[in-house]
């Protein structure tokens, strides 16, 4: 390794901000040194495993290792793999077709650089959602600074190291955690920036990005609604909706929110789901399966979700009380399901991102419908069941950033599908070829045949304009 490459990343980040965007203005790196960079990059994850397995269980007081291996390492790593494969493809010119009137005229594509890619990342899934961004960025050709989450603090202090070891800053930079930084990060007029975290501090980036005409992906949440049709198996819809809000004790993205079923079948829902939760991940707090919630405010945040709810009669269903000593000293939140909730509960207007299961009475796909686009529409969406008939019914008559049928997650980890939200749930998409495009700028160019009559275009105008213009009116 280049000792350059070995540079401890200095304080200044408008400074290495200046010295990235000059580099990347003075020339595009190709297939070989992007493969370099993702091979680099994929060593630290390769070598650092059980060390980030263990920062990452520290700072949310415990992680699930076996939750942190499939949901960050072993996504990222099929990121790497995947994008080192297709890159060639990527980066080739693509052919586009010429209209007749143009020929023989060519037109292509050619991808590009945008030039500089902030990132900020969360702290629920802190190494896949800093590095699937920044994996899409290098394989696009770009430089790369991101700004980790000050609740993750020790893996923050660890990614810093460790890319710093490997990389040159303005390859790749991580900024501290502390003082004006996120603030400082922001109002750098990068080239793009990707903004992982809740709607409401999405809007505050996607403003302080417009001051710099900086375009944005924001990868935002919201109320991710699963629907039990009349003809799904209960039992099974269950399990699989438990599993998907439980991974991670709920702080997902695009975890289910809320489950929208009959209100004859509720109660069989609900005693179902509570049943597979204790099979998961049993009664006891000292499960090391299950994840604590990252914080104090947020366990209170929660704690007050369920407390507003049963003041407004909804009845709870869950193995201990969420002040059980045992439990909250190691900000753990007994998985909870609300039987009964209402759409003015407070449970029922924001993001949970915990363990709390909201149930809702609707008793036909119509209904379910309606509630769902009454409100912002959401990053996921879920339906179980086996009538195709009321299955495409909802696709077609919801809009939201992704779906899976019959489960629950599972299209977020398809590489050759886009990930991203719509309206209050995010802005773009990346994830494989998708986040290679967003990334790049899709340059089109026109190549001029000599044997082409487009000079019959220029004046002075006369007979020869009057015959084009008859034959593109023929055309068009």
């Amino acid at each position: 390794m280049n000792q350059a490459l070995r540079n401890p990343v200095p304080d200044g980040i408008e400074d290495v901000f200046r010295r990235a965007v000059a580099l990347s203005r003075a020339g595009t790196p190709d297939l070989a040194e992007r493969r370099d960079r993702l091979a680099r990059l994929r060593a630290i994850v390769v070598e650092n495993e059980t060390q980030f397995d263990e920062v990452i269980s520290a700072d949310f007081g415990n992680r699930s290792s076996t939750e942190t291996l499939i949901a960050e390492t072993l996504f990222v790593l099929a990121e790497i793999k995947h994008a080192t494969k297709n890159l060639s493809r990527w980066m080739a010119p693509k052919h586009v077709a010429t209209e007749l009137q143009y020929f023989p005229a060519t037109n292509k594509l050619l991808p590009q650089p945008l030039g500089v890619v902030g990132i900020i990342s969360p702290w629920n899934y802190p190494l896949q959602l800093t590095l699937a961004p920044a994996i899409a960025a290098i394989a696009a050709g770009n430089r790369v600074m991101i700004k980790p989450s000050e609740l993750v603090p020790r893996f923050s202090a660890l990614l810093q190291k460790l890319i710093a070891s490997k990389f040159d800053d303005t390859e790749i930079m991580v900024t501290g955690i502390d003082g004006d930084i996120p603030a400082q990060f922001a109002a750098l007029p990068f080239d793009h920036l990707i903004f992982t975290g809740s709607t409401r501090v999405g809007r505050l980036v996607a403003e302080a990005a417009g001051r710099n005409l900086t375009p944005v992906t924001l990868e935002l949440g919201g109320k991710s609604p699963a629907i039990i049709d009349r003809s799904a198996d209960i039992a099974e819809a269950a399990e699989r909706i438990v599993y998907g809000k439980l991974m991670n004790a709920g702080q997902t993205c695009i975890a289910p929110d809320y489950v929208l079923i009959a209100r004859g079948s509720m109660d069989e829902f609900v005693a179902k789901a509570q049943s597979a939760a204790e099979r998961m991940f049993g009664v006891s707090p000292d499960n090391k399966d299950y994840t604590s919630i990252v914080s104090d405010k947020h366990y209170a945040r929660l704690e007050g979700l369920v407390q507003d709810a049963a003041a407004r009669g909804a009845k709870i269903m869950r193995s201990a009380p969420s002040d059980d000593p045992a439990w909250k000293s190691k900000r753990k939140f007994p998985p909870t399901f609300i039987s009964g909730a209402t759409a003015d509960m407070t449970v029922m207007q924001e993001e949970i991102f915990g363990p709390v299961l909201p149930v809702f009475a609707c008793n036909t796909t119509d209904d379910a419908i309606a509630y769902i686009n009454a409100n912002d529409r959401p990053l996921a969406l879920y339906w179980f069941g086996k009538d195709n008939a009321a299955r495409d019914k909802v696709l077609a008559r919801t809009i939201s950033g992704g779906v899976t049928i019959n489960d629950c997650l599972f299209h977020f980890v398809q590489a050759n599908q886009p990930m991203g939200g719509v309206g209050a749930s995010g802005i773009g998409a990346y994830h494989g070829e998708w986040g290679f495009r967003t990334l790049s700028k899709m340059k089109p160019v026109f190549y001029r045949s000599p044997l082409n009559r487009l000079a019959d275009l220029y004046p002075p105008y006369g007979s020869k304009i009057a015959r084009l213009i008859k034959l593109l009116r023929f055309m068009s």
